[in-house]
């Protein structure tokens, strides 16, 4: 499911106009965003937790050049479902 189609099925069940439910969307995305870049987690009871962890320096290959590189230390996101969206997709 793209974001244009969230759009319409937010719209169309929630009885809103299609802005709305843009700006409603979006909305909560930054929130989601501007959480998880400072460093807290986000946890939506039923769905999953959003959370931020380090990666620590590793050593790469170039899969082209086969040049060994090395990932400098980074935060990623990461997802962790709940046991109800876990139900839902089994």
């Amino acid at each position: 499911m793209t974001k244009q189609q969230m759009f319409d099925v937010l719209a169309r069940k929630a009885h809103l106009t299609k802005k709305g439910a843009r700006d409603a969307v979006e909305t909560f995305l930054d929130e989601v965003r501007k959480t998880l870049a400072k460093g807290e987690k986000v946890v939506l009871s039923g769905f999953g937790t959003f959370r931020v962890t380090t990666v620590n320096d590793k050593p790469v290959i170039v899969p082209f050049t086969k040049e060994r590189k090395i990932v400098k230390r980074h935060r990623v996101a990461r997802f962790t479902p709940g046991k109800a969206l876990k139900k839902a997709v089994k």
